[in-house]
């Protein structure tokens, strides 16, 4: 699959860990701090007005993409993060009832060849691999229109992907191959991916439809927000009249 499907993947994944970073205590690795509630809504609010003020600033959308990359594997890094990371997958492999043993196994061999690889990650690579260091033009000029629109659309474009049969497909083709490389299991994997493959497709559709992403990641001010200043605004000219 292109560039564009994998950059969908990692929106949705970073999407999640907004949602979940809240209510963590996140634990730096490199620094050797650990962030209370309080402090982690203060370090989200910093980075918000950091970030809003650098899509402004900055043309340059390669060195945004390497910002953000970094900080993503600084979190991933933490050990705190990786035993929560197992933990969770752990108890979604024990509601798989017959397949939980297999699904234990997979998940104890490829949980730590992730972790290593996210260590090993160049953020410049990265970025250049996803084409926000070769593109940088052409997301450049939609930041600057509407950082919030831009999301939307992107949004919108990951959703016609989930509803594309050959997507399906294409997801399907990659899991079997990956089912090939687990030894001693190779049938019981297949018979995973016939079964709960569809499933989580629709559930990533679900997770799209249902919630506002570019809210959680701070693309797009939130409707409350936005009802609360324009009625702070009106309270303003009532009292100036």
């Amino acid at each position: 699959m292109g560039m564009r499907l994998e950059f969908t993947v990692l929106f949705l994944l970073g999407a999640s860990l907004v949602c979940h970073s809240r209510d963590l205590g996140i634990k730096n690795s490199f620094a050797g701090k650990t962030y209370s509630v309080s402090q982690a809504n203060y370090l989200d609010l910093k980075w918000e007005t950091k970030a809003s003020k650098d899509i402004g600033k900055k043309e340059n959308v390669c060195t945004l993409c390497e910002e953000f990359a970094t900080d993503a594997q600084n979190y991933f890094s933490a050990n705190k993060t990786q035993k929560e990371v197992v933990d969770m997958l752990q108890k979604s492999c024990s509601k798989l009832h017959s397949f939980k043993q297999e699904c234990l196994t997979l998940v104890d061999y490829y949980v730590p060849l992730f972790f290593m690889e996210i260590a090993s990650l160049e953020p410049a690579d990265f970025c250049q691999k996803v084409d926000l260091c070769e593109q940088v033009a052409f997301v450049s000029e939609h930041l600057k229109k509407d950082s919030c629109e831009f999301c939307q659309k992107t949004v919108a474009e990951a959703l016609l992907k989930l509803k594309d049969p050959e997507t399906e497909l294409e997801l399907v083709e990659m899991l079997l191959k990956v089912c090939n490389s687990v030894k001693g299991y190779e049938k019981q994997c297949k018979k995973m991916v016939f079964e709960y493959g569809p499933i989580l497709l629709v559930n990533a559709e679900h997770l799209l439809e249902s919630n506002d992403i570019c809210t959680m990641l701070h693309a797009c001010e939130s409707p409350k927000l936005n009802m609360e200043q324009a009625s702070t605004g009106e309270t303003i000219m009532l009292a100036s009249s």
